[in-house]
């Protein structure tokens, strides 16, 4: 185990700076694609990259080539990418700050620096304040108000990593200590496993005949990258990834207790507490304690426990002091929509859009794989204009009759305009089969007039991603939610649930009160290839912290019981 080696994440960010900066000298965008995917790579793999590229088997990975290992054996040996440093030698650092604020891209940026000769945070806030930048074609008064808004804003520290990207790398290290013959249980806890969108550290909770010989094992992995503490009951990692794995072995007669104490959020637990003391009882994560006699109750599953307290088993998802608590004790908890219920995928993109990575065939294939029944291409309508479109449904047509019983849905994913209307003919979006309307441009502003007209058409049947968000880069959009499911409601309009790890857009809050209100929501994967078609396992995560049952969940049916909830 190396400890010395730059970790995956340091590499990867040294990638992503160098995109950066080559996208401010307006460099060839293929040139920035390819370091950017490569940056991508590194994190997600789970070796040690900077060790496979002094062994030369970096280059084996799909995405880095000899230049990009070479590049890596740079940072080894010399701490930096060699055209990084030449680059940071001659473009203002500064430059990287104004590329993280809304509106400004690193063509902005380039042009702030050169024409108005900016290039530092506080020379920046100085030309919004004195209205330079508006100056400039293609800025106004809103990119200086947004400037001024994000500059003013607290820092909010280090960001949180994506439950979509972390998750694997849990799971895949769960799978690993229980095939440990020392291990009897192992399970997620902490956030990951209540699903949350983002997550801090990556817990794991299990016992064990040989604690110390689990422990141990768990820090002998090639994956970890450094052993920040070591016990025999417990161990702290950090992976090549750059992610913190916190592992404890626990006495089996109170894995529930301990189990339940580290997956509840905190205000769930507290709530739970200050249950129990009305009771006279006290709760730990070791036992439940009765005061008067001193009884502890200790439970080997988190079932017993929840039992014990008076309430139903409530699932890892509902943690979070929401009402579950009440409705546990009532009864009432629903039971939650499963991934195994989706029927098939409702928002998914081909090679017909640039940024599609497989083809027709490919997707639905894999699709059919996973089970499903059906798969809605809906590819961008400005990459099928000029007879594009008719020419995907001729393929379309094809595929199905050879694939049959199985079914691929002409669909479309049409932009919602600045001026609220849609950028394709409404007598064309009456010949689709599925049309999902969504905002991708003039996010800043206030958008709940857009997708209230969106709405109106009859021939759209879903919103996608509605609040455009994307987590960690960029904050949601001004909407009128009450408004938007009012909307719905009236219009028949699906509301979607994107599974994109940085989207899950639907958020858990606004799922729950559209479906609450009678909007039915699709949990969509929006994938742009084959592997990002399991997204829905994060997507179905959201929709279950919605309280979401199978009922509401539109895709859980066929197609033959949706084309029939369609707007008539």
């Amino acid at each position: 185990m190396a400890t010395t080696l730059p970790r995956n994440a340091e590499v990867a960010d040294q990638f992503d700076l160098l995109a950066d900066l080559l996208e401010i000298e307006g460099a060839d965008s293929f040139r920035v694609v390819a370091y950017r995917r490569a940056a991508t790579l590194m994190r997600e793999t789970p070796a040690s990259i900077a060790q496979l590229a002094l062994e030369g088997k970096a280059k084996s990975l799909n995405g880095i080539g000899k230049t990009i290992e070479e590049k890596i054996v740079q940072v080894v040996e010399a701490g930096e990418i060699k055209a990084l440093h030449e680059r940071k030698e001659r473009i203002p650092a500064g430059l990287i700050a104004f590329m993280r604020l809304p509106g400004l891209g690193p063509k902005t940026a380039r042009r702030i620096w050169q024409e108005l000769g900016v290039t530092t945070v506080e020379e920046l806030k100085a030309a919004a304040e004195q209205q330079r930048l508006r100056s400039l074609p293609g800025l106004g008064a809103k990119t200086e108000e947004n400037v001024l808004r994000a500059l003013a804003a607290e820092p909010a520290g280090p960001p949180r990593t994506l439950l979509g990207k972390a998750l694997p790398s849990l799971r895949a290290a769960v799978e690993e200590l229980l095939n440990h013959s020392a291990a009897e249980k192992v399970s997620e806890a902490g956030s990951a496993r209540r699903r949350a969108e983002t997550v801090r550290d990556l817990d794991i909770i299990a016992t064990a005949s040989d604690p110390a010989a689990l422990t141990e094992h768990f820090v002998s992995q090639p994956w970890v990258a450094e052993v920040a503490a070591h016990g025999p009951t417990k161990a702290t990692v950090i992976s090549n990834e750059g992610y913190r794995f916190d592992l404890r072995v626990v006495p089996p007669e109170s894995y529930g207790n301990l189990l339940q104490h580290f997956t509840g959020s905190r205000d769930h637990n507290i709530a739970l507490r200050e249950a129990a003391v009305k009771r006279g009882l006290s709760v730990s994560e070791y036992g439940v304690k009765d005061v008067e006699s001193g009884e502890v109750f200790t439970a080997e599953t988190e079932a017993q426990l929840y039992k014990f307290l008076g309430y139903q088993f409530i699932p890892p998802e509902l943690r979070e002091n929401a009402g579950e608590l009440e409705a546990a004790r009532n009864g009432s908890l629903p039971e939650l929509v499963e991934l195994g219920d989706l029927r098939g995928d409702l928002h998914t993109h081909s090679t017909w859009s640039s940024d599609g990575k497989n083809t027709i065939e490919e997707m639905a294939l894999a699709a059919r794989a996973r089970g499903y029944r059906y798969l809605a291409v809906t590819d961008h309508s400005h990459y099928l204009r000029e007879a594009r479109l008719e020419a995907q449904w001729q393929e379309i047509n094809e595929l199905n009759e050879r694939l049959a019983p199985f079914v691929l849905l002409k669909g479309i994913e049409v932009n919602i305009r600045a001026d609220a209307s849609l950028d394709v003919d409404e007598d064309v979006l009456a010949q689709c089969d599925w049309v999902i309307a969504s905002i991708h441009s003039g996010l800043s502003g206030d958008v709940t007039d857009r997708l209230l007209a969106a709405m109106d058409s009859p021939h759209v049947d879903a919103i996608g991603h509605p609040t455009g968000r994307k987590l960690n880069r960029r904050a949601p959009s001004q909407i009128d939610f009450g408004r938007v499911v009012e909307k719905a409601v009236e219009s028949g309009t699906v509301l979607e649930v994107d599974s994109q790890p940085d989207r899950l857009d639907l958020r858990d809050t606004h799922a729950r009160a559209a479906a609450e209100a009678g909007v039915r929501v699709a949990v969509t994967s929006d994938a742009h290839e084959i592997s990002a078609l399991a997204h829905v396992d994060i997507g179905i995560g959201q929709a279950r912290r919605a309280w979401l049952t199978k009922d509401q969940v539109l895709n859980t049916r066929t197609w033959p019981q949706i084309r029939k909830l369609r707007k008539k």
